[in-house]
């Protein structure tokens, strides 16, 4: 569970602007803040299995969206590829943290 618990977090920092701000702040109260369920239902008014409904639907929403955009997999893959060139390491770095400024 640890796994997907980073893996969602994950596809939420880079697929967030996708979702409603609503789903934005449950998915980080949850995944980010460690909120619990209860504690996010008690503050927004609403039932805990609502929280845990709306968690795993945009769960499921996040894991298609890598599916289909697959930003992470090429952000991966590049990232892969840049270390493992010959550039220096300081060139290394500027476009490592560029790419990740475009994530």
């Amino acid at each position: 569970m640890h796994k997907d618990f980073e893996n969602i977090s994950l596809l939420l920092d880079v697929y967030k602007n996708l979702l409603t701000d609503y789903q934005v702040e449950i998915m980080e109260l949850y995944f980010n803040e460690d909120w619990s369920l209860k504690e996010i239902a008690e503050n927004k008014n609403i039932t805990r299995n609502a929280v845990l409904s709306t968690i795993k639907r945009v769960s499921k929403t996040l894991t298609n969206y890598e599916e289909k955009l697959g930003l992470i997999r090429k952000y991966n893959r590049i990232s892969d590829i840049i270390k493992n060139s010959d550039l220096s390491r300081e060139e290394k770095d500027k476009i490592l943290n560029v790419l990740h400024e475009l994530i």
